[in-house]
């Protein structure tokens, strides 16, 4: 028995760290590779970087900073989202990215006699978080690569506390219409009360076109058991800096303020989400790049002959056959996609939308690596 065997519990040995997209300095490394030729479309993170106001802003905050801790409960951010959503700032919990928050639901809902209630080929995160808290993982059949909600439904149990909702879903980048969400709400409601909590995963929102949006930030009004994730790292540029949010009523924030790390979003995280919030300007940009972005990838997948699932984010899930193979090779060429095998889809790659140009050398890359004998 290792050292480690006998220091942790069965269920954290039972953990397959999460594995993130490989960093560009690692590919260059591995392959003697250039790194200044690769391109990363692994991490849905967003091409055009931040906004020119952001890096200002930035500049800013960092000539202040003179070694104190960053403000604990984020006041000037919570009040600019508190006017956004028309919320109390007590409804409101930042975190280190919204990762941190599904972290921390977790922490305050999960244990080893309880379970919860997630979808076959959502975020890695939810599994991996259920996991951390020794509770009993219920995952629900995907359908058509996305959430079933009635299923889902079904599969509550006495001892569910907590169920995770990705909309749109990573990886697979299907979108649940708002009718959808709020009838299952209603029903989760109606038939357990405040007993089990949904988290609203919604890190690709701003992503989804003009018609397909909602204000699901309304609904935390209405539902005393929910909690909406949103992020700063993919529409507003800021995966480098890490901050996320949730929405929820007190009694649910006062649960994940007591689990939360007290300075869990740094200084000058806290003042480059202020201004990236402002700036409507280049998230309509980002919105409009990644639309295009979208429907270049989709088209050079149907002219490669390749399936593909519909995507409502800045991603394409895209079936290519041996995906391992087909990832070796466009690494070996300097290109970086994610495989999913780890989501139960082993033929299948992950692609960001990245730039018009790297997009197109993706799908040139692509296409000579699927012939390649």
């Amino acid at each position: 028995m290792s050292l480690s065997q006998t220091l942790a519990p069965a269920h954290i040995l039972a953990i397959a760290p999460y594995q993130p997209g490989k960093p560009i300095s690692e590919l260059a490394r591995e392959f003697g590779l250039d790194p200044t030729v690769i391109i990363k479309l692994a991490s849905n993170e967003n091409p055009l970087g931040c906004s020119g106001r952001v890096r200002e802003a930035l500049s800013e905050a960092a000539a202040l900073m003179q070694g104190r801790y960053p403000d604990p409960n984020g006041f000037d951010l919570k009040s600019v989202l508190a006017e956004r959503y028309d919320v109390p700032m007590s409804w409101l919990t930042l975190g280190n990215g919204s990762n941190d928050l599904l972290e921390l639901a977790s922490l305050a809902f999960l244990d080893e006699g309880t379970s919860a209630v997630y979808a076959q080929h959502a975020f890695m995160v939810y599994r991996l978080a259920t996991q951390a808290r020794g509770a009993r993982h219920i995952m629900v059949a995907a359908r058509d690569y996305g959430h079933d909600l009635d299923a889902m439904f079904e599969a509550i149990a006495e001892d569910t506390r907590l169920v995770f909702i990705a909309n749109p879903n990573n990886p697979t980048g299907t979108f649940l219409p708002a009718g959808e969400v709020e009838h299952f709400l209603t029903r989760v409601e109606d038939r357990y009360g405040d007993r089990v909590a949904v988290l609203l995963d919604e890190a690709y929102n701003e992503f989804l076109d003009p018609a397909e949006r909602f204000d699901s930030a309304r609904w935390v009004h209405r539902f005393s058991n929910l909690i909406v994730t949103r992020t700063f790292s993919k529409a507003y540029g800021l995966a480098g800096l890490r901050v996320g949010y949730a929405l929820a009523q007190e009694r649910l924030t006062d649960l994940l303020n007591r689990v939360r790390q007290p300075f869990n979003v740094n200084a000058l995280a806290q003042a480059a989400a202020r201004v990236a919030l402002a700036d409507e300007d280049f998230v309509q940009q980002t919105y409009e790049m990644n639309r295009v972005g979208r429907i270049q990838l989709s088209d050079g997948f149907r002219a490669a002959g390749l399936d593909f699932v519909p995507s409502h984010t800045n991603f394409v899930l895209v079936r290519v056959g041996d995906a391992a193979r087909v990832n070796q090779g466009l690494l070996r060429q300097g290109v970086i996609v994610r495989p999913v095998a780890g989501d139960g889809l082993p033929e299948h790659l992950r692609v960001t939308v990245g730039l018009p140009e790297e997009n197109r050398r993706f799908l040139s890359t692509l296409v000579d690596v699927l012939a390649a004998p």
